[in-house]
């Protein structure tokens, strides 16, 4: 299993979450892709697209006005 991180600081929506689909294109199942946004949107935006389209998705707040956005790549069916 791979994680890869994608620093999303300052950046608004939709940006993130297009970073976050081109990134799990790239990856195996089983991957991990975390996204670090400052913009609680964000992760508002990314869990709905995540939950649509059934990919495992968890958001922790990891300081005072960040947050960290796991999404785990799963098997293409």
């Amino acid at each position: 299993m791979a994680v890869r991180e994608i620093d999303c600081l300052c950046e608004l929506c939709p940006v993130p979450l297009l970073k976050a689909m081109k990134e799990l294109k790239t990856m195996e199942p089983g991957d991990v892709v975390i996204i670090r946004s400052d913009h609680s949107c964000v992760g508002i935006n990314i869990k709905e697209w995540a939950v649509k389209n059934q990919y495992p998705v968890e958001i922790v707040e990891a300081e005072d006005g960040e947050w960290e956005i796991y999404i785990e790549k799963i098997k293409e069916k």
